[in-house]
């Protein structure tokens, strides 16, 4: 609370009275508690050792042994809604964040932009004298914020944070990631041939920024929201940490399963007489079909292990192995982490919170993936292919997803994953540790809570109260409560009485240890709401949802279907939405600027996110630059677009010009000039494509001409591709190639900047108007959950 001047003020300063008071930065109580946050992605209830899970996590393990293991806490089954519940401690629809930020639809529950009346803990702690620092993912600003050219209002500066160092949407390239520092994008500090990784990245900056604050006020707590990409797709992981789990995944999903369901009981994670769910618990397309006959979601459904070929189990196999190694990988990191803080001194008076944002992901489908962006382009998976990308799995020339299978193993005991209200969708691990404020150590806690009671919890220990207002924002309520009770007193009943569950139709209530429950597919666009089944658990007694009594107790189903629906309008959560892929990507979205039919860039600009740049898809372009060519020797990259998993590039190699399109990495279709590039100011070198036609698959094929000035030096027949270039980042940039290269054929390591000479600029023409397989698109839209 700003304070009132006292002093006194005067003509002569010497007849006045100083008060430094209204004018000085807040400063923390003395002895006030770090608070670090570790959010993982993706990372199931039964993925950890700590948890019964077969995947080693020592550090993880670490924190466990000095606090508290929750076995009933829950998320909102997916990322960005999870995220803002960690952050404000309300509810997801409160927060405009029904499903992911990419999928808003303009309403108050589902924008994309969390209000500035429900605050984040940053901006609380921010102005009462916490340093705050975000690494790792954010996902919580809309898709046409993500670019150098908006608003910063909701990235992690425009929430509170002094210091931050990620990416913005739901996922990138682990080796090449799409990186912002503080308020402007970066390129990585190194290339995955020296060794680099995003996890080990976000870690030195983490570090950095701790120590750097540490080094002038070393007493002046902080909090520190550390986000890694692990274990969201794409899996990518150093290949020694995948070999460490060689053959620990050969029994499959359903054995290990299994496996951990037993070292769970043992652990007294689960009830000695859990049992598990069926590998297609809620229907499959042979058994179930929508109100209008609408089939099941094909991705929603599990291939038994014992009908895969014996190819198809060992890339399977591998896949596991490649996710394990990825967790395992940045688990060391946070290894790092806690190094850090128990050498400074640091560990014993800072609040550590490990939590997954969500189940384990069931979105590589009954196959899985080498390369999701094959998927994406309506390309089926080739074993042949796939099986000869076995060593290179997680690797920089892989974008890959395990199948759903183990999506289940992961989330043992519970039914299906993330997306789903049912508890494999939302039950997720929640470890406290706080050695200075708590003397649990190395035990279970299984009061039921949510992530909207993390805020609570700090603030509480803390001793922080909600400000009324926030840079002149009135504060709304919390709807979460302080789980502080709980650090050290097992047997208190949990001071959770109700949590309202909504998600992609996908619909559920828990209230006195009773859950009702939907069991609606997610984006299957059944609709009828109205017409859907309620299904009724005893979670307290029954975690897996196997027993379900609405028959027994119809009277509770409509108690808890009444009192749904009256959480629901208190949460502002409709209109709900469950359509198709196709529906939500063809939602109309905010753009920074319509649609053009010439665009122009820049050398040494930022790169262009995909969803900002032209779009050449399935039409006629030209992409021509205009350069400076003082002398012969002139090389490098001039335009790129996209990535190894798909894009195209115009180069100069060898005194030649060069155009490469490469679809989906399974194809790279190149062009090369029959003439060596010409000298002189105001050179225009170009690549055309006249589109003559279609193939089967909706991919324009034409002939690409390159050009200098309006001589013709080479020709060829390509086709292009359908879909996007990436799911997400991996934009366009001029004089060089960033991230993953869209080619082979560069002679030096990307970005291969353009040298011996001088780009001008770029400029791209398209005519027409642009065609969206808008299936493919809305499937990617959909993995970046």
């Amino acid at each position: 609370m700003t304070r009132r001047f006292t002093g006194t003020v005067n003509i002569d300063i010497r007849d006045s009275e100083p008060d430094w008071a209204p004018f000085e930065p807040a400063k923390a109580p003395d002895g006030a508690p770090n608070v670090v946050y570790i959010v993982l992605d993706d990372v199931g209830f039964a993925a950890m050792s700590c948890y019964g899970g077969p995947i080693e996590t020592p550090n993880i393990d670490r924190v466990a042994a000095g606090g508290v293991r929750y076995t009933q806490w829950h998320t909102t089954a997916l990322c960005s809604p999870t995220r803002s519940c960690l952050l404000t401690g309300r509810n997801h629809t409160r927060n405009s964040m029904a499903c992911i930020t990419e999928a808003a639809i303009g309403f108050p529950n589902a924008s994309g932009t969390i209000p500035p009346a429900n605050g984040m803990l940053s901006e609380i702690l921010g102005e009462r004298g916490w340093n705050t620092y975000m690494v790792g993912k954010w996902h919580l600003c809309p898709d046409d914020e993500m670019n150098v050219a908006s608003t910063r209002r909701n990235w992690p500066s425009g929430r509170g944070f002094e210091r931050s160092y990620g990416f913005l949407g739901a996922e990138t390239n682990q080796w090449y990631p799409e990186l912002f520092y503080d308020n402007h994008p970066v390129e990585p500090p190194d290339s995955p041939e020296n060794g680099y990784h995003f996890s080990v990245d976000i870690t030195d900056k983490a570090l950095e920024f701790i120590s750097d604050a540490k080094a002038i006020a070393p007493d002046k707590p902080f909090f520190l929201y550390y986000a890694p990409g692990a274990a969201h797709a794409p899996h990518h992981a150093p290949k020694e940490w995948a070999d460490k789990y060689a053959g620990r995944f050969d029994m499959g999903y359903e054995a290990m399963r299994e496996i951990t369901i037993a070292r769970q009981k043992e652990l007294g994670i689960v009830p000695p007489d859990a049992r598990l769910p069926g590998l297609n618990p809620i229907g499959t397309n042979e058994t179930r079909t929508g109100p209008d006959g609408l089939p099941f979601p094909a991705m929603d459904e599990t291939r038994p292990w014992d009908s895969l070929s014996e190819d198809e189990q060992q890339l399977f196999t591998r896949m596991a192995e490649v996710y394990a190694g990825f967790l395992s990988h940045a688990d060391h990191q946070i290894g790092r982490l806690l190094d850090y803080l128990e050498q400074s001194g640091e560990r014993e008076n800072t609040i550590v919170v490990v939590v997954s944002d969500n189940g384990a992901s069931g979105e590589g489908g009954p196959h899985g993936s080498v390369n999701e962006m094959k998927f994406m382009n309506g390309i089926p998976d080739d074993m042949a292919q796939n099986l000869a990308m076995l060593e290179e799995l997680g690797g920089p020339a892989t974008y890959n997803h395990y199948p759903n299978g183990w999506a289940m193993a992961f989330n043992t005991p519970f039914k299906m994953w993330k997306r789903y209200e049912f508890n494999g969708g939302t039950c997720d691990p929640c470890i406290i540790s706080w050695p200075a404020g708590s003397a649990a150590r190395g035990e279970l806690r299984g009061q039921y809570h949510h992530a909207v009671d993390i805020v609570p919890t700090i603030l509480d220990a803390l001793g922080v109260e909600v400000p009324d207002q926030i840079k002149g924002h009135e504060q709304s309520d919390l709807d979460g409560v302080s789980m502080r009770y709980s650090l050290d007193d097992a047997a208190a009943p949990t001071t959770r009485r109700t949590q309202f569950y909504s998600m992609l139709g996908s619909r559920a209530i828990w209230h006195d240890g009773w859950k009702a429950i939907t069991n609606h597919p997610t984006v299957s666009g059944w609709g009828h709401f109205n017409d859907d089944e309620w299904e009724l658990y005893h979670t307290d007694v029954d975690p897996g949802e196997l027993h379900n009594l609405a028959a027994e107790e119809p009277a509770k189903v409509r108690e808890l279907t009444a009192l749904w629906f009256a959480e629901a309008g208190r949460n502002q959560a409709f209109p709900l939405d469950d359509r198709s892929p196709m529906e939500i990507i063809m939602t109309p979205r905010p753009v920074l600027a319509a649609p053009r039919e010439r665009y122009v860039y820049f050398p040494d600009s930022a790169e262009v996110p995909e969803s900002q740049a032209v779009n050449v898809r399935n039409r006629s372009f030209a992409v021509g630059a205009l350069v400076d060519l003082p002398e012969p020797g002139a090389e490098g990259v001039i335009f790129a677009q996209g990535s190894r998993f798909g894009g195209h590039a115009l180069y100069v190699k060898e005194r030649r010009l060069h155009y490469v399109n490469n679809i989906v990495g399974l194809l790279e279709q190149k062009v090369d000039a029959t003439e060596d590039l010409p000298t002189g100011s105001d050179q225009i070198l170009s690549a055309s494509f006249v589109k003559d036609g279609q193939d089967e698959r909706g991919m324009a094929t034409g002939i690409l001409t390159l050009y200098h000035g309006e001589t013709a030096v080479g020709s060829d027949r390509i086709s292009t591709q359908v879909g996007k270039f990436s799911i997400a980042g991996e934009g366009l940039s001029v004089g060089r190639d960033t991230g993953a290269p869209v080619t082979a054929d560069y002679p030096g390591v990307a970005p291969w900047a353009f040298r011996g000479g001088r780009i001008n600029r770029v400029r791209v023409d398209v005519s027409g108007q642009p065609y969206l397989d808008l299936e493919r698109e809305a499937v990617a839209m959909l993995m970046r959950e």
